[in-house]
């Protein structure tokens, strides 16, 4: 009953609630963020959320803070994420900050407080139908594996905490106890980013550095992610 009815009602009240409050720390990352980064302080990615009825998963523009600048080198390509990840997006990502414009895709119904993290939509296409089930129920702000090593676990274990949420029945009290582990975590600035890394990696490019998959079905799936997007 609380997932069916109840879940989408008190994301919304919740939601608003937090972005009247938190609406002056907004205002100033917004406009810290625009000098910081010399320009557009948001970042905006096509991401996979909920199955439609027709069975595939609707795609939804993902908002945050930008962390990392545009910069190129002279052949045009974007420098490393290390080179264009300076202190103020650092600081963004150890705080956590730069996923609070995600209140607004939460505000919307892309999103839940509580779900799935939303992954990319290369890594959807190297997901096999089980981990896809992820996609049965909104992406959340959090979730079970969040509080459970976030980016310091593999991404099969990701998998597993996903579709444990889904299959153990979604609860208020379940819920509950996700956001305030959720706080514990951001307070502590802990699992941010996997030791040791700047950026986590993506799930097809983990699967190939595992020996699991070949380098042509890689890139049959980098094909099948593009094909996606253009749609």
């Amino acid at each position: 009953m609380y997932a069916k009815c109840f879940k989408r009602v008190i994301d919304f009240v919740l939601v608003l609630l937090a972005l009247i409050v938190l609406s002056p720390i907004l205002l100033l990352l917004i406009v810290v963020g625009a000098i910081a980064m010399g320009g557009n302080p948001f970042f905006m990615q096509p991401r996979p959320g909920k199955k439609g009825k027709d069975g595939n998963e609707k795609i939804f523009k993902l908002i945050k803070f930008r962390t990392m600048s545009n910069a190129k080198d002279r052949e045009g390509n974007l420098l490393p994420d290390s080179v264009r990840l300076n202190k103020y997006g650092r600081f963004l990502r150890s705080t956590s900050l730069d996923e609070l414009p995600e209140l607004l895709n939460i505000l919307i119904g892309d999103m839940s407080i509580v779900g799935p993290r939303p992954q990319l939509v290369r890594d959807m296409t190297f997901m096999d139908d089980e981990q896809r089930r992820r996609h049965d129920v909104r992406p959340g702000l959090t979730g079970l594996a969040q509080v459970n090593g976030r980016n310091n676990i593999t991404w099969l274990q990701k998998f597993e905490y996903d579709l444990q949420y889904i299959d153990s029945g979604i609860t208020l009290w379940g819920d509950i106890k996700i956001i305030f582990q959720t706080v514990f975590k951001v307070l502590k600035r802990s699992d941010t980013v996997r030791e040791g890394t700047d950026s986590d990696m993506d799930y097809g490019d983990w699967l190939m550095q595992e020996g699991k998959v070949d380098a042509e079905t890689y890139s049959v799936k980098q094909t099948q992610a593009k094909n996606i997007l253009t749609m």
